[in-house]
């Protein structure tokens, strides 16, 4: 039995936005320890606040504190926290209903098993010991029994702060096993021998790189294996003037889709060996390959004549 190939793969990148004077309030609330919902023109408050009103469209900026206590209306009981989640022991991932609001916010509940959590319990907010205008500044809610479960008043903030804070930095991340299959396996073997391999469609006859093990566009399976290239044609580039992290590529570089001789579906690679402001359209490459390498490290020019526009214009 063949071997079955899977790798670790991680995506991750930090996603920077900008805050408009809802969300600024909303979150610098949180960083001073005061919850935030916006109310609508006929009169529900949402929480989280939005800037606009969901079933009318309109715009909306009446801010209103609402009490830091509330209701779970809904629970799903997490017993494997995994990385970056809010508690690092088994809790309860629960939608609160905050008094004073008319919608739920998610976050997660302390509790010390799933028999302790229960639609309808009384909550309230355990603040973060440090904040910093994020909705980690709620680490989580926590049961609240007796006086502690009572509506807590809030004291009617009007959502003006110093210091508001106005953009924020999200870090996204993925982390996953990946298994290619049948048809990847192949073509990824083949890479080892510096051999380009595809599959073509029984009934389109179009040859795909890399293969898919099925026609993306007839949903037929695919079998036959072609190889192509190893020289190909640059359809269209993008000029990447942003150093990405743990990449060792001087600024500016050419990432291009590129069709390889015999293929019918361009794949992207890095274009080398030639001024960024010199690649165009038609050029024609061919790999380079380094020591140990398991795919071509970029393309370079092949110093043949720029391949003509008719002949690749269906794989821009």
């Amino acid at each position: 039995m063949p071997e079955v190939l899977k790798a670790p793969l991680v995506v991750e990148f930090p996603f920077t936005r900008s805050l408009g004077p809802v969300q600024s309030a909303f979150l610098t609330g949180l960083r001073e320890c005061v919850v935030l919902g916006v109310r609508t023109g006929d009169g529900r408050v949402l929480v989280p606040p939005v800037e606009y009103d969901p079933v009318t469209a309109e715009e909306i900026r009446d801010l209103v504190e609402v009490a830091p206590t509330g209701t779970v209306t809904t629970w799903a009981w997490n017993h494997a926290p995994r990385r970056g989640q809010p508690l690092d022991t088994p809790f309860a991932w629960v939608l609160v209903k905050l008094d004073g609001s008319d919608t739920a916010l998610l976050h997660a509940l302390d509790a010390p098993g799933p028999d302790a959590v229960h639609t309808g319990m009384r909550v309230r907010v355990r603040w973060a010991a440090e904040r910093s205008g994020a909705i980690t500044d709620i680490a989580c809610f926590e049961p609240a029994d007796g006086k502690a479960a009572e509506v807590a008043e809030p004291a009617g903030h009007t959502g003006e702060f110093e210091d508001a804070v106005t953009g924020i930095v999200a870090h996204a991340r993925l982390d996953y096993t990946y298994s290619p299959g049948r048809a990847q396996s192949a073509y990824i073997a083949a890479l080892s021998g510096r051999r380009t391999v595809g599959e073509r469609c029984p009934s389109c006859r179009k040859v795909y790189v890399p293969p898919r093990g099925a026609c993306p566009t007839c949903g037929v399976a695919t079998s036959e294996q072609v190889e192509v290239g190893p020289a190909g044609t640059v359809t269209t580039f993008c000029i990447v003037n942003i150093k990405a992290k743990n990449l060792d590529i001087e600024v500016p570089y050419v990432y291009a889709h590129i069709a390889l001789d015999g293929a019918d579906l361009a794949l992207h690679g890095r274009i080398g060996g030639v001024p960024y402001d010199q690649v165009r359209m038609g050029l024609r490459v061919e790999p380079v390959w380094t020591e140990g390498g398991r795919y071509p490290d970029h393309y370079r020019p092949t110093g043949e004549p720029d391949a003509d526009y008719e002949t690749y214009k269906e794989l821009l």
